[in-house]
């Protein structure tokens, strides 16, 4: 990103690594043995297995301060490439939002809201740990029933207007849905199918139906690059052929970015049932 060209890039759309060492090779090699690690390995229940999750509750205080320095030099990096006027949107959850969303605006975003999600999840809800027969009408967090994606900006330049950012720049806002309805900060998207999941192999695969609504919405006149600099599996990617949307991918593990394009080409193929978007596509 420190590279390419200056304001080159119309949006981001990113589900970053955002708890700083849940994808370093230790932790990944721990997770696949069902060790743990950092990864919470959740009971079975019905016979039906459930995918593991980060514990961003065990980062300690030098951790946590890792975390914001790196997200205030992501920031300063984005504000580069980042055409003015343009968004970011930007995936996180309940615990570590308040301190991404500070670090981003440290780097010199503006924080313009909060996409929400209504998602249940396994996170949280837990009885204090090593003590749940002795407080069993106790959990330490609540049950996570949605994901919060940040939504961010690249500050417009001093004295412009956004109907000015938009005829120079091609951004400052978001596109409204087909049918002229205002863009929502509040979707119904449950959890990523098993479908879906069998056709990347990342552990923190988005669905489709999100991403692509996501893509759609950050190009406010539908033209434009999209940057998803945390690529993984490519579902981002995937999502912006899937829509007709420019998109590029940054990946630096080795294993995901090898696999990224048959993924890819898997998951722009999924047809997703019109009654999981808030909108239908044009």
């Amino acid at each position: 990103m420190g590279s390419a060209p200056e304001n080159s890039i119309h949006g981001i759309v990113t589900d970053p690594p955002y708890g700083v060492k849940e994808y370093e090779f230790d932790q990944l090699e721990k997770r696949a043995n069902g060790n743990g690690g950092i990864w919470r390995i959740p009971p079975s229940f019905d016979g039906s297995a459930r995918q593991p999750l980060p514990r961003f509750t065990a980062l300690n205080a030098k951790e946590r301060a890792q975390v914001c320095r790196f997200f205030t030099e992501w920031g300063k990096i984005a504000l580069h490439v980042l055409r003015p006027g343009g968004h970011v949107f930007i995936a996180c959850n309940s615990f570590m939002c308040q301190m991404v969303y500070s670090a981003l605006v440290a780097g010199g975003l503006e924080f313009r809201g909060q996409l929400i999600r209504v998602v249940q999840t396994l996170r949280g809800g837990d009885r204090p740990k090593n003590a749940e027969e002795e407080f069993p009408d106790v959990c330490s967090l609540p049950r996570g029933c949605y994901e919060p994606w940040g939504i961010l900006r690249k500050p417009l330049p001093a004295g412009m207007k956004v109907s000015d950012c938009l005829r120079q720049f091609e951004t400052g806002g978001l596109r409204r849905l087909p049918e002229g309805l205002p863009f929502s900060d509040l979707v119904e998207v449950g959890r990523t199918p098993r479908e879906e999941r069998k056709l990347a192999a990342h552990p923190s695969l988005k669905p489709q139906a999100l991403l692509r609504e996501l893509v759609y919405a950050v190009l406010p006149l539908g033209k434009g690059i999209v940057l998803d600099p945390f690529m993984g599996s490519g579902s981002t990617v995937a999502a912006g052929n899937a829509v007709g949307v420019h998109c590029i991918g940054v990946e630096k593990n080795s294993e995901y970015f090898e696999a990224a394009p048959q993924s890819i080409e898997r998951l722009t193929k999924v047809v997703v049932p019109r009654d999981q978007l808030t909108f239908a596509l044009a």
